[in-house]
């Protein structure tokens, strides 16, 4: 996905965000049967194969529904169609994870989930093929203001939308932005890790679908938040990124006390919901996947407050996703090293330490109307005429 989601949203530009949506549908499904072939079988390869088919068809999937997402909507509905979106896809784990834990209500201790809660994944995901044919491509849209949306232009080379790629990212909004993308979520690592080490089987099925529930809550209470107008665009990027700092620094603390407690525990726990202490251990967890799913409302709307048309949306989504995925794979990967859970958290805490300055600086930097890039063309283009004329190129020539 780092190198698939800037790609891919290159191709989403040439050849149409429906067509790269529909590649975007074709590989989730395969991951879910690795999944249960390794569960059942014990068959490890064909795991490695449907993670590259996963990660192939989510750089598709995120650089087209992520555009479509941000730039269907007017500026003023962004918050409500990013949280819209957002919130149906969780929609697939909460569905799951419910028959998941029916699957799985009596299992109070330690071990796996069964194999046919995967059949019902498969299920699901085989269903966004048919549903993404659905979708219109850009130039049907009519927005409610009776605005159509501008379609990225398809004759452009390749050379020019490599240079706009590139211009974007050397932006000082999109240059700050990179550490929120790379470093906030590392503690989603180490919360897959905590579930699995001190909770039982129905306590992480549970887990799974009070987080999906947790993250469809934030994601229409934010959505609702950022289409308010009770103040402007600035103010509510400067408090909203404050509540964000201080709650997360809370949570952080919160969690090493529960994983001093629980790393020391002997004999070893197994937290399960008729444990004394599971509503401790348990809220945080939750509360985690409620800010976690919070910034990611928040960085979409950063880009949507930022750039207004489709085709800056659409590059800005693939770079986004990029180092996303760049952030997930080290964290994964400090996370399948022979390391405490402790040391986990505390790296987790470290990378958050290290947005909140980067962060801080860029919604200082927001905008009350987003940059349009037709607008800007506009200006430049001006700005070359008057300076044209200034030098006397219309005097007669020598």
């Amino acid at each position: 996905m780092v190198f698939g989601c800037p790609i891919f949203s290159i191709l989403a530009i040439k050849y149409g965000l429906k067509r790269v949506l529909i590649i975007g549908t074709l590989g989730y499904a395969p991951y879910s049967a690795s999944l249960y072939v390794n569960n059942r079988y014990g068959v490890d390869w064909f795991v490695l194969f449907g993670g590259v088919t996963c990660g192939i068809a989510a750089s598709a999937l995120w650089a087209s529904e992520g555009a479509i997402a941000l730039g269907y909507g007017s500026v003023k509905d962004r918050g409500k169609f990013t949280g819209i979106w957002l919130g149906l896809r969780e929609l697939g784990q909460l569905i799951g994870s419910s028959i998941q834990l029916a699957f799985n209500v009596k299992n109070g201790e330690r071990g796996k989930v069964g194999y046919t809660t995967y059949l019902v994944l498969i299920a699901l995901q085989c269903c966004g093929l048919p549903l993404a044919l659905l979708v219109s491509p850009p130039g049907k849209v009519i927005r409610p203001d009776g605005m159509k949306v501008q379609e990225p232009p398809k004759d452009e080379k390749t050379r020019q939308t490599l240079r706009k790629l590139w211009t974007l990212l050397k932006s000082k909004q999109f240059l700050l932005l990179i550490p929120m993308l790379v470093g906030f979520h590392w503690n989603n690592t180490y919360q897959g890790i905590y579930l699995t080490d001190y909770f039982s089987v129905r306590a992480r099925t549970l887990g799974a679908l009070s987080s999906a529930l947790a993250a469809t809550v934030a994601n229409i209470l934010w959505g609702w938040v950022y289409d308010l107008r009770v103040c402007s665009r600035p103010t509510l990027a400067k408090v909203t990124w404050g509540f964000f700092a201080v709650t997360m620094l809370g949570l952080f603390g919160w969690q090493v006390a529960n994983e001093k407690r629980y790393e020391a525990a002997v004999p070893k726990v197994t937290l399960d919901w008729t444990s004394p202490e599971f509503g401790r251990a348990f809220a945080a967890n939750v509360l985690f996947r409620f800010m976690n799913e919070s910034h990611y409302m928040f960085e979409y709307w950063l880009i949507g407050v930022f750039f207004d048309d489709l085709e800056t949306l659409t590059l800005a989504m693939g770079l986004l996703r990029s180092f996303e995925s760049a952030g997930n794979a080290v964290s994964y990967g400090v996370g399948a090293a022979k390391v405490s859970p402790m040391v986990n958290l505390i790296v987790a805490f470290a990378m958050f330490g290290i947005v909140v300055p980067a962060t801080s600086w860029l919604v200082f930097l927001v905008p009350e109307h987003p940059i349009d890039a037709s607008d800007a063309s506009n200006e430049i283009v001006a700005s070359a005429v008057v300076a044209h004329v200034a030098n006397g190129a219309d005097s007669p020539r020598m």
